[in-house]
Formats: C-alpha cells, structure tokens, sequence
C-alpha cells in the first residue's frame, strides 16, 4: 500500500519552487494565485529571498505547504492508500487529498503561521532535541520540571523534541544529558510549538478552522495528534485543533501505517526529512521522493 507523507517547518531552502514555476504552467498558476492571496509576493522570498526572510514563520509554513501541494498535484499518477503529514504537513496532506480545497488551505496554513507567531511573541518559548534516550525517560523529566517543559515531536526512536518556556527546556537538557542522552541542544527556532505556550492561538485557529468546510479525504489521514487514521471530517478538525498544543506522534503514526500494510512511503515537498525518519523508525519501509512528469 503507497502512503503520501508531507513536511513540515525546517525543510525550507532559498530557491525551492522556482524550477517548478519555471517549468510547469500548473505551478504557475498556484503560485501566481497564492500570491494574490496571501496579500505578498512569497515566490519573491521563496525563489530570490535570503534565508532569515523564509524562516519566518508566516512565510515558511504557506511555502512549505505551496512546494508540497503543488509537488503532489504535477507527480500524482494514483491515490495514495494513506497519507499523512508532519505538523504543518497535516495540511498539506488534508489539502492533497481533497479535504481541503487549495485556497482554503493556503488561507487555514496562513492563519496558523500568523497566531502561532504571536503567540511566541507573548511568551518566550523554545525547543530542544534529546538525542539516544527512551521516551519514557524524557517524559518523566519533563514532568519532573519546574515551568512549562512537554514532549512535542516523536519523531524516531531516540530522536524526541521537547518544547516549552525557555528556562524549563533548558534545565530539562541539563537532566537529560545527566541521564545519558547523547546530545540535548536547543533548536534555532522561534517559539514553543506543540505546547501549552501555544494555547493563545489555539482559540482564534479553531474558530478559522470551524468555518471552513472540510470534504471527506480520498483516502484515510494518520493525523499528528492520535497517530490514527480518520476519515471523518469532524474528528479531523478536533485533531487538528488539537495539533497546536498537542504533539506530533510521528513514530506511531509510521508503525501504525506498517501495521495497516503501508509498503511505500513517498514524500511529496523539499527535502527528504521525513524519508530519513521512516527508515530509522521500521528499516523494511520503502521510501522515495516524488517523481514529476
């Protein structure tokens, strides 16, 4: 069975997008009307930009969703068995299979770059990877700790992300190194995403989120924060509601999908992150990029 996977935040890089506008009038046209959308010229940032620009989170969660939306539409020749996404991806992936429409994504993946950003604007927070330790280990420190510190990205055996206020993460890397971990190194990011820190966008999202219209997906969605397949709409918007604050369980989305009989994993968007992580978390998973016309 073929699952379709999408990035999320990170996977960024000055360039990504322009050959596909240069090549492909259907990529011209996304961009072109994702433009008009957004109310700023992103291809500018995203094709000619510097790298501080794209790292904005207002910018790299629609060009992130832009490169992998658009990547799907030109290389689809099926539909996947399954897909999912990696936080921002969830959109991505929902999009992709007809959940959402391209505009309504685009406006929804917008949104949420826009209150999470203000909500790290309010409280200072940061994430931290721990590296070569159980994740019951880091759970346990990060519910021994004084301040606001939670597990936030499973995204491989051995490879957690926790998230929190910037003191809290910071004690929690010193425990942790103390009870092993190989590294525990705070990341270059702007906020405490999939926290309680979040909470202050958590509630202007939903109500975006509610007034959109969600079709039924053409295929089942492993959604970030159950790691479970749904195709009830819903549900879908509980979950991805939920997204924000909630983590990503990406280590148990993938071995549920391998249970479920996925075989293929293809990644649709820049990069091959999350390529990289299904092989450390079930070596027998085949993986690939998309491959365009």
């Amino acid at each position: 069975m073929n699952v379709a996977m999408f990035p999320g935040q990170g996977a960024q890089f000055v360039g990504m997008g322009k050959d596909l506008y240069n090549q492909h009038p259907l990529a011209q046209e996304k961009f072109n009307s994702a433009n008009r959308l957004l109310g700023f010229s992103i291809t500018d940032i995203m094709f000619e930009g510097d790298t501080e620009a794209l790292k904005e989170t207002k910018v790299t969660q629609p060009a992130i969703f832009l490169h992998s939306v658009i990547i799907y539409e030109l290389a689809k020749k099926s539909n996947p068995d399954m897909a999912a996404g990696h936080s921002l991806g969830e959109f991505s992936a929902l999009t992709a299979c007809g959940a959402l429409s391209f505009e309504d994504g685009l406006s929804l993946v917008s949104k949420r770059a826009q209150v999470m950003q203000a909500a790290c604007d309010v409280t200072k927070g940061t994430m931290a990877a721990v590296l070569a330790l159980a994740d019951e280990v880091v759970e346990q420190v990060c519910r021994d700790m004084d301040g606001v510190v939670v597990a936030a990205n499973y995204n491989c055996p051995g490879q957690l992300v926790i998230s929190g206020a910037f003191p809290a993460v910071e004690s929690a890397c010193k425990v942790l190194k103390d009870k092993g971990a190989k590294r525990a190194m705070l990341l270059p990011v702007g906020g405490a995403f999939h926290s309680p820190l979040m909470e202050p966008a958590q509630e202007e999202l939903a109500k975006a989120i509610l007034e959109t219209n969600f079709n039924t997906p053409s295929c089942p969605i492993y959604q970030n924060v159950t790691g479970a397949p749904t195709q009830d709409t819903g549900l879908i918007k509980e979950n991805l509601i939920a997204q924000l604050t909630g983590p990503v369980k990406w280590t148990q989305t993938i071995k549920q999908m391998r249970e479920d009989g996925a075989s293929l994993f293809t990644e649709y968007g820049p990069g091959k992150v999350l390529q990289g992580l299904v092989k450390k978390i079930d070596r027998e998973g085949e993986v690939q990029s998309a491959v365009l016309d």
